[in-house]
């Protein structure tokens, strides 16, 4: 705060700690609710109908992302001023050396199918053209990087500036039919929001800790708000969309500090703890018992499905990480010796890089 009380923009760090309980229960809430999103999606397009899990898709739209990336920037500040090759060894190969291989293996699965639309030269100028635009349920893990390039190279540029760009970027609704250049449009001022106001956030957190009755007053009041601007339509306005996002975010990190202050749930500690775990591999379980449930028939109600290929897709990624540790297949999930470019840290576990 200035002197006459007016808010400044402020590059000050977040807590230097270890691992801040609230950030993993809210980030396993936001990985939930992106396997979530796949799913419910991926079962009402099979089964050409809508079921009720549509509407709690739909109410968590405005923030499920801008939450994701804000978080993204909490801890941003602790390392921006590292020298470049620990920076982007850090914050580039790590996530470069996933998207390569997790494409790659997305690609493997789903080749025979692409084949049998474009033939196989297609299948192949598909798959280099993921390097230039992001491929399926990876977009996150690859704009990660970009974002996290873009905000040390403009590190002494005025921060104001740089959150103007970004708001207005996020009002404009940019439509190019390219991933990488909407999602960057879309979402950039959330990481830049969460690398720039992390104290504020942190401070928020301290409060909803402390007065938690407050916080759940708070939370109503909001649930109704972004239910019903989401229910009527208005929630992609200019202006809304990037209140909701910004609001919907500090809400979910609410909703984190209650539920780590009553250690309830504490799966969704660990879902948040092993999140990028879940998002690179949710597809497989997700997609066969999708298949398995939609072919059987033996479950009808679309809702239900939905919730049960949510749960599978979830569990089913850290079951698969469970199996792969500690055996030669642990490089689904652990970059190996030869992708680094820095020295090595002593504890090398898949979470986003420090």
């Amino acid at each position: 705060m200035t002197g006459n009380g007016t808010a400044t923009f402020t590059r000050a760090s977040a807590p230097a700690s270890e691992r801040v309980d609230w950030v993993d229960y809210a980030k396993g809430i936001c990985i939930v609710m992106v396997v979530m999103m796949h799913s419910v999606l991926g079962v009402e397009a099979a089964a050409g109908q809508t079921g009720f899990m549509h509407y709690v898709v739909e109410f968590a739209r405005p923030f499920r992302m801008p939450d994701f990336f804000l978080i993204s920037g909490l801890f941003l500040s602790r390392v921006i001023d590292r020298d470049w090759r620990t920076y982007l060894d850090r914050k580039v190969m790590h996530f470069a050396y996933f998207y390569v291989l997790w494409v790659t293996i997305q690609f493997g699965f789903k080749a025979p199918a692409f084949a049998a639309e474009m033939g196989w030269a297609g299948v192949a100028k598909l798959y280099l053209l993921s390097f230039i635009d992001p491929f399926g349920t990876l977009w996150f893990i690859y704009l990660l990087p970009i974002f996290f390039v873009v905000i040390k190279a403009t590190r002494r540029v005025p921060p104001a500036l740089i959150w103007g760009i970004g708001a207005a970027l996020e009002m404009a609704h940019v439509s190019t039919g390219w991933t990488a250049i909407d999602e960057f449009a879309a979402r950039f001022i959330y990481i830049y929001s969460g690398y720039l106001f992390a104290p504020y956030v942190f401070k928020l957190a301290s409060k909803a800790r402390t007065y938690p009755m407050l916080a759940v007053a708070a939370l109503a009041a909001w649930a109704l708000v972004n239910g019903s601007l989401t229910h009527f339509g208005h929630a992609d306005l200019p202006f809304v969309s990037l209140a909701l996002g910004l609001v919907g975010a500090c809400a979910i990190i609410t909703i984190g500090v209650l539920l780590a202050r009553m250690q309830w749930l504490d799966f969704i500690r660990y879902f948040g703890e092993h999140s990028i775990v879940i998002y690179l591999a949710f597809f497989l379980p997700m997609a066969a018992t999708r298949t398995v449930l939609m072919k059987s028939g033996i479950i009808h109600d679309i809702g239900t499905i939905s919730v049960i290929v949510t749960l599978v897709g979830v569990v089913g990624a850290v079951l698969i990480w469970w199996g792969c540790r500690n055996t030669r297949l642990a490089f689904l999930f652990e970059r190996p010796d030869a992708f680094w470019i820095a020295p090595r840290k002593p504890v090398a576990k898949l979470q986003a890089a420090e």
